[in-house]
């Protein structure tokens, strides 16, 4: 590497403060490594709870995230580092949580309710950073995710206030999230269940096979994490199927899709309300983004 790229600049000047970070292509991570691509590795078996990625090259997401700066400037690494746009850290690794604030009604929300800590201004809201590490969950209220344990942040610089202890109002915020139950232990009974077709979508400018291919590998995701995170999932798979629907002149059938999703986080032990609540939530975030 002749030069070095600003934003690895930014990342080796946190590694050496003890965060771990890791290279973002837009607000997203890279891709996979090789061996690990579209799943090959078994879907990340070895992450259910926070640790390094053991793969060479930036792979896994959070998972990546070190503070070495050997492996952040490395061959493998090499690459990644001249395409990417932003940095990105692991608050857990770091010993901290983010309570990341995505509009104006959350941040008066969090003003109202949560002790005073560092800010960071984001483009849509606030992160606020707190010290102490808890579970991740998305869509713990309109517009509200805890990013700690298995999550990554978008670094947008150190903010101002000092950093207060985390405090029990936002451990709560994710207490009651999803349960899975005992083994023959029911939860709520699975809704009846619908479809999506192209009866429901005239609006849709896609190909039928574009949408149940897209819809069906996200159901696989959600019904994949029967452990723990099956909420969380449903979220993030309602608000990828409303950004790829985002310019269509619509009707596209989202809320038949929605209720499919939902099913499948109550398949996996996801209490009804709360898997139409994060479906819900996740198809809203979406469109007020695409806004």
């Amino acid at each position: 590497m002749n030069a070095t790229p600003e934003v690895l600049r930014v990342a080796l000047a946190l590694a050496a403060s003890g965060v771990p970070v890791l290279p973002l292509r837009g607000k997203v991570p890279f891709g996979n490594c090789r061996s690990c691509k579209d799943g090959a590795c078994g879907g990340r078996p070895t992450m259910k709870v926070a640790g390094p990625c053991r793969c060479p090259a930036p792979c896994h997401a959070w998972a990546a995230a070190t503070i070495d700066p050997h492996v952040l400037t490395s061959p493998v690494w090499a690459p990644v580092w001249s395409e990417a746009v932003a940095v990105a850290y692991h608050p857990g690794g770091a010993g901290v949580t983010v309570v990341d604030l995505d509009s104006a009604a959350a941040v008066a929300w969090a003003r109202e309710t949560l002790p005073a800590t560092r800010t960071v201004p984001t483009t849509r809201g606030e992160h606020w950073i707190y010290r102490g590490i808890m579970r991740s969950s998305n869509a713990v209220r309109p517009g509200v995710d805890i990013k700690s344990l298995m999550q990554y942040a978008r670094w947008l610089g150190p903010g101002t206030g000092h950093v207060a202890n985390l405090p029990a109002a936002v451990r709560a915020l994710v207490v009651n999230e999803e349960t899975t139950p005992a083994p023959g232990e029911v939860v709520s009974s699975v809704p009846e269940r619908v479809t999506w077709d192209r009866a429901v979508a005239a609006g849709c400018r896609h190909t039928e096979r574009y949408v149940r291919t897209g819809l069906e590998r996200g159901l696989a995701l959600v019904r994949a994490r029967a452990e723990s995170g099956a909420g969380s999932q449903a979220f993030g798979v309602a608000r990828f199927l409303a950004v790829q629907h985002a310019r269509c002149p619509g009707p596209c059938g989202l809320d038949v899709m929605g209720g499919e999703v939902v099913t499948a986080a109550v398949s996996v032990g996801v209490p009804e309300d709360y898997a139409r609540r994060a479906v819900a939530n996740g198809l809203e975030t979406a469109s007020e983004r695409a806004v």
